[in-house]
């Protein structure tokens, strides 16, 4: 081919290609390794060493398929790391650009959105559900009418906890589970107590396209994914799988991680359970949420976003590190809201079929952690506690397991 046309063309091919094919292609900073770890705190450098040795235990367990995680402070990544594989039938390695299901950190970008429009003029957070909603009902007429933004986004919808998630996980549309919410008795007045909740939660769905006319997925893209290069961030099963590189979720097959193909069942609710993404994109989201992107989102939206409006009595005691480090629990706007001991912790955990995530942060101090794994060992949890104790200096506690887990898996190779 002559050398001129060859060049046009591939000009032309470089200007068609979409931004997400020309980012996969650049060269990409190594990944495993400890980023900018000499601008760290003394705090902060004592506890990702730690971390990072944690991991090691991890990944020689072998008690997850594949593990992404990374710690950040004031606005730096000082560790990036990935273990095991993302796609056990080809080999595939996890990547800091392997796209995982967010599952329910999928609501921090609802609430986002939501404060967004309501700083637009487009919403109120007291704006009844059922003045742009129409044909919205809860169990009774006062009820139904009471209803408002803030109450759906920190689940004060008066539901029994979780409602209708059974049904859906039953292949039940959303849209006839969400008409049918006025079927089901209250359990106390609207906006009055805590329940968690995914149907009514993406409500907030139907509103966005009530008020700006456009799909809730777009407008979260165009609003917050791209403004803060989260550029393989998507929404949907079509979105992960058309990515360049995603997690598939395993599970377990005579011992060994097996992939097996995703559900589709909680990304018929976008706002509830809907996103994907990359570590590298949930790196830049926490750094979001920590401050350092104001022109995205300005200080006084996140301290809206993250100021208590509900407690949440069940979380001080819903696993072994929360009854013994939170002395208080409540739910913001997409964000559970804890006292960690001394210290404020901006939290959210994630669960699908074959994912999980978890996402924390001391708000003052600037430093946070995020975790994706595809599988549902429970193992990773336990690292977001250890690695605030050491940099709170806390006493040590395994709240991983990592000493029982390498204790069986020694065991069982003396044994094999």
């Amino acid at each position: 081919m002559n050398t001129r046309i060859h060049t046009l063309l591939c000009c032309i091919a470089l200007l068609l290609a979409p931004a997400w094919a020309i980012a996969d292609a650049a060269p990409q900073p190594e990944f495993n390794v400890p980023l900018k770890a000499d601008s760290a705190s003394n705090e902060a450098a004592r506890a990702v060493a730690s971390l990072d040795a944690w991991v090691d235990r991890i990944d020689a367990s072998g008690n997850v398929a594949g593990l992404a995680i990374a710690v950040v402070e004031n606005d730096q990544v000082l560790l990036e790391r990935g273990i095991g594989l993302a796609d056990s039938s080809t080999g595939e390695a996890v990547s800091a650009n392997t796209v995982f299901r967010l599952a329910s950190l999928s609501k921090a970008f609802a609430t986002t959105l939501s404060a967004m429009l309501v700083r637009d003029g487009r919403l109120h957070w007291d704006t009844p559900v059922a003045s742009l909603l129409p044909t919205f009902k809860l169990a009774d007429d006062v009820s139904s009418g009471k209803l408002t933004i803030a109450d759906i986004l920190s689940h004060r919808v008066g539901l029994p906890h979780n409602t209708y998630d059974r049904l859906l996980e039953q292949d039940e549309p959303y849209p006839l589970l969400a008409a049918r919410l006025g079927e089901i008795p209250l359990t106390c007045p609207v906006g009055e107590c805590y329940a968690y909740q995914n149907v009514a939660f993406s409500l907030i769905g139907d509103v966005t396209f009530a008020v700006t006319g456009n799909f809730f997925s777009h407008e979260v893209e165009k609003r917050v994914f791209h403004p803060l290069g989260m550029n393989s961030a998507t929404y949907g099963r079509d979105g992960l799988e058309q990515s360049a590189h995603w997690a598939k979720p395993h599970r377990r097959v005579r011992g060994d991680w097996t992939a097996f193909e995703p559900k589709e069942t909680y990304y018929r609710m976008p706002p509830a359970a809907g996103a994907n993404a990359s570590l590298r994109d949930m790196e830049q989201w926490l750094i979001a949420q920590m401050g350092g992107r104001p022109e995205v989102l300005p200080e006084q939206l996140l301290q809206t976003l993250h100021s208590p409006q509900v407690e949440t009595p069940g979380d001080l005691r819903s696993t072994p590190w929360r009854r013994e480090r939170l002395v208080d629990a409540q739910y913001a706007l997409g964000w559970r809201i804890y006292q960690y001991d001394d210290e404020q912790l901006v939290f959210h955990a994630g669960a699908v079929q074959g994912y999980r995530a978890m996402i924390g942060f001391l708000p003052k101090r600037r430093f946070g952690l995020v975790m994706l794994w595809n599988c549902e060992s429970a193992a990773p949890a336990g690292l977001l506690p250890m690695l605030m104790d050491r940099y709170l200096d806390l006493p040590a506690v395994d709240w991983a397991g990592l000493d029982k887990a390498g204790r069986t898996r020694q065991q069982a190779g003396d044994a094999g």
